[in-house]
């Protein structure tokens, strides 16, 4: 599949901003994050920014972003349907909590309740941006069991890191918020490991053979080009990379976004400016890493449509 850059952002800033949002609204309802206004301003500010911004970049893969709201009718059978509904309702006790903790300096009552209503709703709609893709059975190294909670710790891996990264610049300290992030770093790099073994073994789902019923009487091949230039399914669907730059970028990817990160992050369990700048680096290697990630996600897909084209191979 070609790799849209409005998406990948969509799904790299949304699911980073969903994850603080999280675990924002968590610390809140827990009472382990004070009722600071600099760090509510600080922390909602940029979940909801990161949101808001990946929201309106997805609508820029529409063909018409005019017609966007119609997708909110489709919500019985569609998880993009589905994702913009809870994308919309997770604003609402967001938005509460904001009012409380970052205006009034308060985390108790309503706000408190506004926060527990929050951390279900933002985990719902990463594991409907997730679905999105785990439910098209059209493409086998999406249609896996392991693509949505691939989505869900990264967003929370990402997300915790841009919270310790919060509070090291407002509190001055991190806390053992940083052992519950690098536990999500180290899970998650362990799914995508096995994300990627599994759709390295999966067999392709269809081969000129199998499409036309014809395997029994030996190799199918094409006398002619279904067309005669390149066409919007060619350019979309039919986007490969190779096996060994796929590989690189894997290494890139267990480096840039879990390995360093991972390491760098244990610096905030002590003081001084060096561990704020170990934590800022982190934070810019994961975004590094999670843009790769998500632009090889893409790369890799191999859209069964193709073998209309000739694709009938791994």
């Amino acid at each position: 599949m070609h790799p849209a850059y409005s998406v990948i952002f969509f799904t790299a800033a949304s699911g980073a901003g969903y994850g603080l949002l999280a675990l924002l609204s968590i610390g809140v309802a827990t009472g382990w994050l004070p009722p600071d206004r600099t760090l509510g301003l600080t922390g909602l500010g940029l979940a909801l920014t990161l949101i808001t911004a990946g929201l309106l970049s997805s609508t820029a893969h529409l063909g018409r972003p005019s017609r966007a709201w119609r997708a909110f009718s489709q919500w019985r059978s569609s998880w993009l349907s589905r994702e913009g509904v809870l994308a919309v309702a997770t604003y609402v006790p967001a938005g509460i909590l904001g009012l409380g903790w970052a205006i009034l300096g308060r985390t108790d009552g309503v706000f408190a309740l506004a926060a527990w209503l929050t951390v279900p709703l933002a985990i719902a709609t990463v594991i409907a941006t997730g679905m999105i893709y785990q439910s098209l059975a059209t493409i086998r190294q999406w249609h896996q069991r392991l693509t949505t909670p691939v989505y869900l710790l990264l967003a929370l891996a990402t997300g915790g890191l841009l919270l310790i990264a919060i509070l090291r610049l407002t509190t001055g300290q991190a806390g053992k918020i940083v052992l519950v992030v690098q536990a999500f770093l180290i899970l998650a790099a362990l799914i995508k490991w096995l994300y990627w073994r599994a759709i390295d073994r999966a067999p392709v789902l269809a081969t000129p053979e199998t499409a036309t019923g014809l395997g029994r009487f030996g190799t199918v091949r094409q006398l002619e080009a279904p067309h005669s230039q390149a066409n919007y399914v060619m350019r979309e669907m039919g986007y490969s990379i190779g096996r060994k730059h796929a590989l690189t970028l894997r290494y890139a990817v267990l480096w840039l976004l879990f390995g360093l990160p991972c390491l760098l992050i244990a610096q905030a369990l002590w003081q001084g400016t060096f561990a704020t700048i170990a934590v800022i680096a982190a934070v810019l290697l994961a975004a590094l890493g999670v843009v790769i990630e998500r632009w090889l996600f893409f790369a890799e897909a191999e859209h069964v449509v193709m073998t209309y084209y000739g694709a009938g191979t791994k």
